[in-house]
């Protein structure tokens, strides 16, 4: 199987409109075919971007054209969510999700009782914030619920096999 031609952002016009291109950047990776890399042009050697991209699953190659433009080749490491071993279900996308805002313990929780927790802990977050939470079990119910109401989920297994890792990314709406 071949890779996809790379998606190329041009960041210059943006910087040199003296805007920050950070979002246009996240836009840019959200918007990229599974395997697809991001090429980024950048009046300056972006190196703060490469951490980032990074915790996102992407390896990185820079180099300075001739013409002083910087390039940077952002090329997404395995299959995502496959490598990750994350659960069927599971957005897409969370790889690229930012770090969670909210970390709820609720181990040892007697259903449904971590499953309300996580409803009424997710009206508390903008749109985009992500909730991780640790559980006993996976949460089939809480599934569908997340779904209908605009929310996105992934999660797995801790490699101990005892408790069930859950990130829930918070939905433009919650009705």
């Amino acid at each position: 199987m071949t890779r996809p031609d790379p998606y190329e952002l041009d960041a210059r016009p943006i910087l040199q409109r003296g805007e920050e291109p950070f979002g246009a950047i996240m836009a840019a990776v959200e918007a990229l075919a599974p395997g697809q890399p991001l090429r980024l042009l950048a009046l300056f050697r972006p190196a703060p971007l490469f951490n980032v991209m990074a915790n996102r699953g992407f390896d990185c190659a820079d180099r300075r054209r001739d013409d002083g433009v910087w390039e940077v080749t952002f090329t997404p490491l395995g299959d995502g969510l496959a490598d990750a071993g994350m659960a069927p279900g599971s957005a897409p996308g969370a790889g690229l999700w930012p770090d969670p805002v909210r970390d709820l313990d609720l181990t040892g929780l007697e259903p449904p009782e971590p499953m309300v927790r996580i409803l009424e802990e997710i009206t508390l977050l903008s749109p985009g914030e992500v909730l991780f939470a640790l559980l006993d079990r996976e949460p089939m119910f809480l599934f569908p619920e997340l779904a209908q109401r605009g929310h996105e989920w992934a999660g797995n297994f801790a490699s101990d096999g005892q408790s069930y890792r859950l990130m829930v990314r918070a939905g433009v709406s919650d009705g």
